[in-house]
Formats: C-alpha cells, sequence, structure tokens
C-alpha cells in the first residue's frame, strides 16, 4: 500500500507499526539463528513459530503505540499544522524507535544468558539497578552500543522522515474517534482473551520462546510475579494432601508431634557430634563442569581432589535457576513454591531453619556472602531466621584483591570466613557457617595471577572458583578447628537453565561434596535426592536429634528417590522415571525426563500415585507458608505420637 494514500495524520502510526514489525520480526530472526540446533528446524514449526510471534508483535504494538494513537486522536487540525503538533508526533516516533532498538539488543544478551525471551528474572532484577546495571557496564562495551543504536536511530529516523509526514491532514474528528474507540476494543480484547501461555506450540521450548514477544513477556511475568497455588494449579483435599506427605516423610528416626502437620522429632540412633559445619553454596556450579561428575576435561581439578576423601552425592538436583532459590532450599528445606521465592517476600522472617537446629544446639550460626546483602532481601531474610549475616561490608578495601558489582573474589570471602570461624572457636562455641560465592557470575572477573585464563569467560570463573575453594581448603587446614569441621560443598543452581523442554531436568543437577576426614567416612550416595535434603542429611552425619519441619529428609534413614524442581511458574516431582510437571491453569503432566543432555521431554502415561505425591507437596508447602505453618515455634505435645500413626 502507497504510505501516502493513507490519511496523513494517521501516517506516524503506520511508520510506527512498520517499524515495529521489522525490529521484532529480525530479533526473532537472529534468536532463531543463535538458537541453532536447538530449535528443531521445519518449516511448519519455524512458520507456527514466526505466526504465532507475529499475533504478539501486533498486540505488543497496540499497548507500545497507545500514547501515539491518543495524539493522533486528540491532537486538534489546528495544532497539527503546526511545527509544535509535528514535534509531538516527531518526539514520540523517536522515543519508540530507540526504545525498540535497546530492547533488540537487551533482548539479544538475555537470551545468551537465560536462553528465553524476557521473563521473570529480567523483572527481578529490575528491581537492583545498581547491581544490574554493574553487571551490565562490567559485562559489554555499553557506550559504544548506546552510540551505535543512537547513531542507527537518527539515520532510520531521518532517511524515513517523509513517511510520517503529516501535512494535509483533513480527518474529521468523528472518524479518528471511532479509529481510537476500534484502538480501545483491541487493547481490551487482547489483555482479555490473550495470555503469555498461548505462545507454547509445541514441544520445544526453544520455539515456544521465539514465540513470543520480550516486551509482552516482560510486562506478562511482572503480572505473575506472585501466583497463588490455589487459584492457579491442581488441588486435593488437604487431608489427602498432608497424609501423602506425611507418609513420605515417616522415616525411621521420626516421631510426629502431633495427628497435622508435619511437626515431628527426629531421633538419630547415632551419638551425637558437635562438629563445625561450612556450607558452601557455589554460585552456578553444574555438576557437568567437574571430573568427579564425569567431564573428562574437567573445570574442577582442585575439587575433584578432594573426591577421595569425601562422601560424594552424585544425584543430587537443586530446586531452582535462581540463587534465592537455592538459598530457600538449603535453610528451610522446603520445595519451590511458584512466583517469588519465600527469601524476597513478606513475612519471610520466623521461619523454621537449619540454623534453627543448630542455635539450639549452641553453635554461632552465621551466613556469608562476598557482595552487598540487600541484594535479593538476602540479608533480611537469613537475619530474621537464626542467622548472623556478615557481607562485603565486613571487607577492609585493602584486604580486596578483586571485586566487581556482585562482590569481592571468593578468596577474599574465604578470608572473611576464617577470621569469623577463629573467633567462633576462641569464644569456645562450634559454628554453621552458610557461605554464598559470586565469582562465578557475569562479568565472570577475578584477581590477575591465579591461574592462565582469560577474565570474562564463563569456563575461566569456573577453573578460578575451584581454584579458590582448594585454596580455601588449605588454608583452613592450617587453623585449629579444621580436624572438627565438615564441609559441605554444593551449589546454588546450574550454570544454565533453558533447554529444548520446559523444565529441563539435566540442567537442575548440582555436585556435593562432604569432606570432613577422619569424621565422615568418603564414598558415594547414589540414590536420587533433591536440595531440600541437604540440611536434614547434614543433621544426620552429625547424629543430632531435633524437632523439625522441614519437607527434606536424611537420605540415609530412607532413600528419598525423588527431587522437586522449578521454576517461577513450573513445579516439577522427578522421580527416576518421570518428571511429574505441574502449571498454571491446573494443568499437570508426565514426561520421561532427560537427565544427561539437552532433549525433548515427551508425555507418557500417567502414574497417578507419583501425580497425587507432586501435588500434595506443594499444595501443602504452599499452604505451610500462607498460614504459617513454617514458623519457628515448634509445639511440645505429650505424649508424643508413635510413628506407626503416619503409616494408617
Amino acid at each position: 500500500m502507497n504510505v501516502f494514500r493513507i490519511p496523513p495524520r494517521l501516517r506516524p502510526l503506520a511508520w510506527a507499526f512498520a517499524t515495529f514489525l521489522i525490529i521484532a520480526t529480525a530479533t526473532r530472526l537472529a534468536l532463531r539463528w543463535v538458537s541453532g540446533a536447538g530449535v528443531q528446524a521445519s518449516l511448519p514449526g519455524d512458520a507456527a513459530t514466526f505466526a504465532i510471534g507475529a499475533g504478539y508483535d501486533v498486540l505488543t504494538f497496540l499497548y507500545v503505540a497507545t500514547p501515539l494513537a491518543l495524539a493522533a486522536w486528540l491532537m486538534p487540525r489546528r495544532w497539527l499544522a503546526r511545527r509544535g503538533g509535528r514535534v509531538v508526533f516527531e518526539v514520540l516516533c523517536l522515543a519508540m524507535l530507540c526504545l525498540l532498538l535497546f530492547v533488540a539488543v537487551a533482548e539479544w544478551t538475555f537470551w545468551d544468558e537465560f536462553q528465553a525471551r524476557f521473563n521473570f528474572i529480567a523483572v527481578d532484577y529490575l528491581v537492583y539497578t545498581t547491581e544490574v546495571l554493574g553487571n551490565i557496564r562490567q559485562s559489554y562495551p555499553v557506550g559504544r552500543i548506546l552510540a551505535a543504536l543512537g547513531a542507527i536511530a537518527m539515520i532510520v529516523f531521518t532517511a524515513t522522515r517523509r513517511w510520517r509526514s503529516t501535512t494535509g491532514d483533513t480527518m474529521p474528528f468523528a472518524h479518528r474517534t471511532a479509529l481510537a474507540g476500534a484502538w480501545l476494543v483491541a487493547v481490551v480484547a487482547g489483555t482479555w482473551l490473550v495470555d503469555a501461555d498461548m505462545k507454547d506450540h509445541g514441544t520445544n521450548q526453544y520455539s515456544n520462546e521465539l514465540a513470543g514477544n520480550g516486551i509482552y513477556q516482560f510486562f506478562a511475568a511482572y503480572r505473575q510475579a506472585a501466583l497463588d497455588y490455589d487459584r492457579f494449579y491442581r488441588t486435593v483435599p488437604d487431608t489427602d494432601a498432608l497424609a501423602q506427605v506425611r507418609r513420605a516423610l515417616a522415616t525411621p528416626d521420626a516421631t510426629f508431634l502431633s495427628q497435622r502437620g508435619i511437626d515431628r522429632h527426629i531421633h538419630n540412633a547415632r551419638p551425637e557430634r558437635r562438629l563445625n559445619v561450612v556450607l558452601v553454596s557455589v554460585e552456578s556450579l553444574s555438576a557437568d563442569y567437574s571430573g568427579t561428575y564425569g567431564n573428562p576435561d574437567s573445570l574442577t581439578p582442585n575439587l575433584d581432589a578432594l573426591t577421595r576423601d569425601s562422601l560424594v552425592f552424585t544425584r543430587l538436583y537443586a530446586s531452582g535457576t535462581r540463587t534465592v532459590r537455592g538459598l530457600e532450599a538449603l535453610a528451610l528445606s522446603v520445595p519451590p513454591t511458584p512466583g517469588e521465592s519465600i527469601v524476597k517476600r513478606p513475612g519471610s522472617d520466623g521461619l523454621f531453619s537449619l540454623a534453627e537446629v543448630f542455635d539450639a544446639k549452641g553453635y554461632d550460626s552465621e551466613f556469608l556472602y562476598g557482595g552487598y546483602g540487600a541484594f535479593d532481601n538476602m540479608n533480611a531474610f537469613f537475619s530474621g531466621n537464626g542467622y548472623s549475616v556478615h557481607d562485603r561490608r565486613e571487607i577492609p578495601d585493602d584486604r580486596i584483591h578483586h571485586e566487581n558489582v556482585w562482590g569481592v573474589a571468593d578468596e577474599d570471602l574465604y578470608s572473611l570466613a576464617l577470621s569469623r570461624f577463629d573467633r567462633a572457636h576462641a569464644a569456645g562455641k562450634p559454628f554453621f557457617a552458610h557461605v554464598m560465592t559470586t565469582s562465578n557470575h557475569r562479568p565472570y572477573t577475578f584477581p590477575e595471577g591465579r591461574g592462565p585464563w582469560p577474565q570474562k569467560q564463563r569456563t575461566s570463573a569456573v577453573r578460578y572458583t575451584d581454584w579458590a575453594l582448594g585454596d580455601f581448603i588449605r588454608r583452613a587446614r592450617t587453623h585449629a578447628w579444621f580436624a572438627d569441621t565438615v564441609f559441605v560443598l554444593t551449589a546454588d543452581h546450574c550454570a544454565m537453565s533453558a533447554g529444548k523442554a520446559a523444565l529441563p531436568v539435566f540442567r537442575y543437577r548440582i555436585p556435593m561434596w562432604v569432606y570432613a576426614p577422619g569424621k565422615v567416612a568418603p564414598g558415594r550416595f547414589d540414590g536420587l535426592m533433591g536440595q531440600i535434603d541437604v540440611a536434614p542429611t547434614v543433621l544426620g552425619l552429625l547424629g543430632m536429634d531435633y524437632d523439625s519441619r522441614f519437607y527434606g529428609t536424611d537420605v540415609f534413614e530412607r532413600a528419598p528417590d525423588r527431587a522437586f524442581v522449578g521454576t517461577y511458574q513450573l513445579l516439577g516431582l522427578l522421580r527416576p522415571d518421570r518428571l511429574v510437571q505441574l502449571a498454571p491453569h491446573r494443568r499437570v503432566v508426565s514426561l520421561r525426563p532427560a537427565l544427561r543432555v539437552d532433549l525433548p521431554q515427551p508425555a507418557i502415561a500417567d502414574d497417578p500415585h507419583a501425580t497425587l505425591q507432586a501435588i500434595s507437596f506443594y499444595e501443602t508447602a504452599a499452604h505451610a507458608f500462607r498460614d504459617g505453618g513454617m514458623g519457628r515455634a515448634i509445639p511440645h505435645p505429650l505424649p508424643r505420637e508413635p510413628i506407626a500413626a503416619a503409616n494408617p
């Protein structure tokens, strides 16, 4: 269509529409190209991806261009004939062009990191602009990118000026009003009838992501930040759900404290040992990086060297894909409830935690973080749940070998940890410390001279992370408390989160070494387990008796043979032969899990018991947090209920 046959008043809108579609389609093409073999190449599949994507692009344009449509409707003809009126349209068009170009580049970098269009992570990151913007500045040549985008925007804007000309407008107000009304109807209808999940047209998650529009997905994720379990997910009667969970938690060491809930007393047959415990959760440490876990080109020689003297857990799966999910699982031993992590929610203090158990035993419980713990609400969460908190603010600048926007180098964090442990030992107190590292995170920078590894590369950061852990253990051996200390070395989550499946379980396998020469016998545990089982298993290794509200179990009392994995929307129960996946709109499906490689996870026949167990754990966990059932205080009714009552 000849643009000059379009009414002059509407030419800026037509220009904006064409520009929007061109940039959105180019972005989708670029992301399709970089996805390569991740997308199952086929003409029908790609055609569906781009057709669905075009629909989302049009709907997103209606939202984004609403200010321009309002100007086209309301601006009087006499104003539009003047320079000032035309400038309004020009400013709106230029602003939209700059925004679209910026979003296109942002989507490219986001896809490079997460293999997804904008999602809940993007929303989450906007809350912490200091860290996120700093990370971007340290990872990319921001000045040059912005300059290039500005130059491209001005070239395109200037070259297409005549296509936006509003000279000669004669459009009656009634016609403009009818157009504005149609625009409003389209926006309302799109909002009412379309949701972000409609893009999922197949089993390949890369294709599903490509079919979305980044701007639309961003705001959809924002709306879904809080997901009420009962509203969005399949439920069963509360009594049935509780019975299932109690049956799963009725391990030989447990005695339930009441007829309802999961409160129970854990009695360990082994004698209690008041050993120090150092739990290191390493940023983004996938099991696949390690020779211990089968990588012939291991990036973790220092950790591999500990394997001979460690108790190694070979089938441990992280709860989620974010640090806060790992912290939640390790501290609270709860499945990943939908929406925000508990770490970041209101009411996240006063909960029953691993530190609560150690505190009751007279330990000094600490959380140590190499960055500023205000990020992701970590300081507030840990300080509110039995830990004393120590972060970057306590490390003198003259003792820092390197830092970036996320925090100090791991070796400097470990120096802080060693000084804290010396202080606790000098006071005659055993200590429990949860140490959270930061170096293995983009921009992947670390102190020079630690190895022949180039800066700003993921593999280099993994090698440095491993070096720093080895150095930490070597330094720890020189301290008086070392012989009485159990080191638990694991990860918060894997390095990558995306795959061909919507919930790719091969991206959730993390390593764990329990290293305590002379205190914990070396060996292997090959049973399937989840991150929520780490806390009760460590307490079991110490022979501790305690009251518990944990959803995890000591794997040496009864191998759980399951793991809980999730995103902010999808909730999974991983069993050896299946993945039960719960999704909004009360969808439940059983899938064949791809445990080692990036493959689709096809649907398989439902197992009613596995499905009931998945629903029961997630439902009761969501209700427990909502209703205060995760609180710190555990009643002690007498007499205690015998364990047999949990197994009718």
